[in-house]
């Protein structure tokens, strides 16, 4: 994405086959954006400009939780403060990516966009929200230690890094399918050119 991006923003072009095509924005994005958008340049750089802006926010909060872990000033408020910022910013990376992907569905149908995009983003989902669900629990109570060389945070890293462990197993058997050899063959230029002959 980010390659063609670049090269249809840095030459002002969008191809014909795609121009004018729709983008129907779903909710809350409707609430700063149109319902229905067509496809030009201006779309092409806000569709790239939302997936970028998580590749800054991430490192950017990342070095604050470092600064303020060693300043001691990293509390709990804070943490939910820096977890609610990186769900809008992961959110809103995944929604452009996914708008990109109903836009260019046809052409990338070869390549299983999809499949690719579920496996690599379905491990950043999971892990970020489990780290959620890990930190609601421990805030509640219900994850909490029964010794005293064993704290809470320990207890949760260990289960972050064995449901990790176990979530690994299955995401490696679907990128088997994901990222198949097929596509490196030959085979599916074939295809592709049968099908624009039918055309």
């Amino acid at each position: 994405m980010y390659s063609y991006l670049n090269i249809s923003i840095s030459q002002k072009i969008v191809p014909d086959g795609i121009k004018g095509r729709e983008i129907h924005h779903s909710f809350p994005m409707t609430l700063f954006q149109p319902r229905i958008v067509h496809l030009d340049h201006h779309t092409l750089k806000l569709l790239k400009y939302w997936t970028w802006q998580f590749a800054i926010i991430r490192p950017v909060l990342s070095i604050l939780m470092i600064v303020l872990q060693l300043l001691g000033l990293y509390t709990g408020w804070i943490s939910w403060v820096f977890s609610i910022i990186l769900n809008i910013s992961v959110s809103l990376a995944l929604y452009s990516l996914v708008v990109f992907y109903h836009v260019f569905a046809k052409e990338l149908a070869p390549h299983k966009p999809l499949a690719k995009f579920l496996c690599v983003k379905g491990i950043v989902f999971f892990c970020f929200w489990q780290g959620v669900v890990l930190d609601i629990l421990a805030s509640a109570g219900i994850i909490r230690s029964h010794h005293f060389w064993l704290d809470v945070e320990h207890i949760q890293e260990a289960l972050q890094n064995v449901l990790i462990c176990l979530e690994m197993v299955v995401f490696s058997v679907m990128q088997q399918y994901a990222y198949h050899v097929h596509p490196y063959t030959g085979e599916v230029q074939e295809l592709l050119r049968k099908g624009r002959k039918a055309d």
